[in-house]
């Protein structure tokens, strides 16, 4: 990651708001390759997205979510922005510090509040330190300073940045930031014509096991259907929301996203959404939140209100692989978590996070764990990878 152009002299600020910044001056920094109209690499750091958080409730005021957005201006020109939050609590980060914060205040210190750069409530791997191109070291370099002097002034625990991109990782580290290795499930298109292609890949037993399933799902006795853009209407959020609400309850105690953000999703975010409908007699059942990128498809949610055998198989993974597969993108990022994803066609990858620590022997005291952690990971990855679906002549090119 080199700089193109002199080191310029800059000025950093902090933002309570988006609607302190311009649209356009934010996006030149968060996803420059979407000029002209192309898709940004991913939604999720655009100013739409984040704003669509911040206008719903869904951050700010009450969630532990408290935005505090990092600019960086060289010569009256905005050059880096980042996505800050200040957190009272570890809820919907997906890079668990749990016991971090346990053995903090065990030794009678402060977690909380801590600094994270991070798009809330999304495990999908992306750039976190924004630039403009042509800035990528001395806009990141001045987002970590800006960062670590906030937390140093205002007596904060720490600064994450989390499921950044692994250049970012690799940067971080050396300038200072601990890297943490964790792990996720994805599927890479290796060029499929269609679905029938993808299942050739695979071992006997396991495509007549993705047959089976995919037979069963089919067969609840309704139609499946995925919508992007107009075909998206109001009354399908009405039923989303139902299912949203019933995972969150389950999974998190209470939903992350409030009503409010699927509205501005409807009016702001339908061009970067598929979403995955299952109705059955004149009502919708299931469904299945999916973002799209220039070059994957990023599976964020699921719900439902009956219980089908294999429709949660067929609607997150088998439904996002054929919508990839359709429309030519390289990969399929399911969420964090489930190795039964593996058995259906979704590898273990390295996610990539980055930490500081305030206090100098808790700091250590974590580096080394990260070190252990790491090599675990890696074993861990070589070992699943090893016993995925794929035929082994095409698992050597899966790795």
């Amino acid at each position: 990651m080199t700089d193109q152009r002199p080191t310029p002299t800059v000025t950093i600020d902090v933002l309570s708001s988006l609607s302190q910044i311009a649209p356009e001056v934010w996006d030149a920094c968060a996803c420059p390759e979407a000029t002209g109209g192309a898709r940004p690499l991913d939604p999720f750091t655009t100013h739409r997205f984040l704003k669509a958080l911040e206008d719903s409730g869904s951050v700010g005021p009450g969630t532990g979510w408290d935005p505090r957005y990092l600019r960086v201006e060289a010569e009256g020109d905005t050059i880096a922005v980042a996505p800050l939050y200040v957190k009272s609590h570890s809820q919907g980060e997906y890079i668990f510090d749990h016991n971090w914060a346990h053995a903090l205040e065990s030794a009678g210190g402060d977690y909380y509040p801590k600094l994270q750069i991070a798009v809330p409530f999304t495990p999908a791997t992306g750039r976190r330190f924004l630039t403009k191109p042509g800035f990528e070291v001395t806009g990141t370099s001045a987002l970590v300073q800006g960062a670590v002097q906030i937390a140093s002034d205002n007596e904060l625990s720490s600064v994450h940045v989390t499921f950044c991109t692994e250049g970012e990782a690799i940067a971080g580290e050396q300038i200072g930031l601990l890297r943490r290795t964790t792990q996720q499930f994805h599927w890479q298109n290796k060029g499929y014509a269609d679905f029938d292609a993808f299942l050739a890949s695979l071992s006997s037993r396991k495509r007549k096991n993705i047959r089976k399933e995919r037979a069963k799902a089919q067969a609840f006795g309704g139609e499946i259907e995925i919508l992007t853009g107009d075909q998206i209407r109001p009354d399908h959020w009405n039923a989303f929301w139902v299912f949203y609400q019933d995972t969150g309850s389950r999974k998190w105690g209470s939903p992350y996203l409030t009503r409010a953000f699927f509205d501005l999703a409807q009016e702001h975010l339908r061009d970067d959404i598929a979403l995955v409908m299952c109705s059955r007699d004149g009502r919708y059942v299931a469904g299945a939140l999916n973002f799209i990128g220039q070059e994957a498809l990023f599976g964020r949610y699921w719900g439902c209100t009956e219980d089908h055998p294999c429709l949660h198989f067929e609607v997150c993974y088998y439904q996002a692989i054929d919508f990839a597969i359709a429309h030519g993108l390289q990969s399929v990022e399911a969420g964090a978590q489930g190795e039964h994803k593996l058995a259906r066609g979704y590898l273990p990858r390295p996610t990539h996070s980055l930490h500081w620590i305030g206090n100098p022997g808790f700091s250590d005291a974590v580096a080394k764990y990260l070190q252990a952690e790491r090599r675990a990971i890696d074993e861990d990855i070589e070992i699943l990878t090893a016993y995925g679906p794929f035929r082994k002549d095409r698992q050597e090119e899966q790795e």
